[in-house]
């Protein structure tokens, strides 16, 4: 099986897309080149070949009067192109390489959608000129950018067959750094999935103010932001740290505000001065932006929870 994309300058989007269909078939040879010849013959051909016909295998979007867009409106590159077609399917092949879970169909194209949401159409507002960056201002897409020979790497290697084995190298490199994102992004889908049962399923403490997780790497925020409006705190255990922690609950993922916050009086204490101030011997700190503290024990832990409701329920009576 062969995957051709056009020679010269590479883009995120390319890389994307080639990266995606060596995932799903590794043996293929990769090829770049502008050879009608050799592009008409290979089983995939990504932004290159002036058609875009996903059952032959072309993901092309620069021919005249193509207008392939989103039904949000962004349009597509061939990272988009070859992740419409393709993109639940790599998810799965991800999900069971990299975690050993199998994912179901809507489960797969659901993780799918949400990564063409943060990183594919992105990736393709930046080649078709509609974002300088994707995002931000040194985003995926001029990162990816970076890895092509500049006119110093040029002059040293000559042009021929030296630059095009270099630039080839560093394409692949390219793809093995959007591989890992991909990689990434899945790893991380499928874990919250995975936690979803657990939290859902964890011990409510303090008349349904407080979830007390056994394991403080599951990811909690979107479960009990969405599902458990009435929790004012979460505990858990930090086991790798082996110590217990209290956490606030961000009213939203991209927010520092919280549905309630631990005491005024704590923030910034840390050891001696926040054991005095709480009674709890081992307490550990609390950050001064109060949305976290800790304790070694179980104990130590809930029993300040217990004392943050309290400060909240008489901070609330004034």
């Amino acid at each position: 099986m062969v995957i051709v994309t056009h020679s010269g300058k590479f883009h995120a989007d390319d890389a994307w897309a080639v990266a995606v269909l060596k995932i799903l078939f590794p043996q293929a040879e990769v090829v770049r080149t502008r050879d009608a010849a050799r592009v008409e013959a290979a089983d995939f051909a990504v932004d290159v070949g002036a058609m875009w016909d996903p059952a032959t295998g072309r993901f092309d979007h620069h021919q005249k009067g193509f207008s392939g867009a989103r039904q949000t409106g962004v349009p597509y590159a061939s990272a988009g192109l070859v992740w419409k077609e393709y993109g639940a399917r790599c998810v799965s092949t991800l999900a069971a390489a990299h975690t050993g879970h199998r994912l179901s169909d809507e489960q797969a194209a659901e993780m799918a959608y949400a990564i063409d949401a943060d990183v594919v159409q992105y990736l393709d507002l930046s080649d078709v000129g509609a974002a300088k960056n994707a995002p931000g201002g040194y985003g995926l897409s001029a990162v990816v950018s970076g890895f092509n020979p500049n006119w110093l790497d040029e002059q040293r290697l000559g042009y021929g067959g030296a630059d095009d084995a270099y630039r080839l190298s560093q394409f692949t490199r390219a793809m093995d750094l959007l591989t890992d994102v991909m990689t990434n992004a899945v790893k991380y889908r499928v874990g919250v999935l995975l936690a979803l049962e657990q939290v859902r399923q964890a011990q409510v403490l303090e008349e349904g103010r407080v979830l007390f997780l056994q394991n403080g790497a599951v990811p909690w925020g979107q479960v009990v932001r969405k599902e458990m409006p009435e929790l004012l705190f979460v505990i858990s255990h930090n086991i790798a740290e082996q110590r217990y922690m209290i956490h606030a609950i961000p009213v939203s993922p991209d927010s520092f505000k919280a549905r309630a916050d631990l005491p005024e009086a704590w923030a910034g204490l840390g050891d001696a001065q926040l054991a005095a101030l709480t009674g709890v011997e081992d307490a550990g700190f609390c950050h001064n932006g109060r949305f976290i503290a800790s304790a070694k024990s179980y104990e130590g832990i809930r029993r300040m929870a217990s004392l943050a409701l309290e400060a909240l329920k008489q901070q609330r009576a004034v």
